[in-house]
């Protein structure tokens, strides 16, 4: 199964393809951020998403982002979704 990880936008990589920096317990990775894009980029700066197979796919709030780590953490799916997310995860 693979589900929507929370991870923070650190940064603006390209407004032109739309792509940014996301991080998520240390670990760093490039999203496509075309389904969240502002009119101002510079605002997504600092907010969470829900990453999906390399996309933004919805802003959620820092509380929302937490309460939904947790949840993985408890139903121990954490470290499954931690593998997809840096890439290391096997087949689904």
């Amino acid at each position: 199964m693979c589900l929507g990880v929370p991870a923070r936008i650190d940064a603006i990589v390209d407004e032109a393809s739309q792509r940014v920096s996301v991080s998520l317990s240390g670990v760093l990775r490039e999203v496509n951020a075309s389904c969240v894009w502002p009119e101002d980029p510079q605002t997504l700066i600092g907010q969470w998403a829900l990453i999906h197979v390399g996309f933004a796919m919805a802003l959620l709030s820092e509380e929302a982002a937490q309460q939904t780590l947790d949840a993985l953490a408890a139903m121990g799916a954490a470290e499954h979704e931690m593998a997809d997310f840096t890439g290391l995860g096997g087949t689904q």
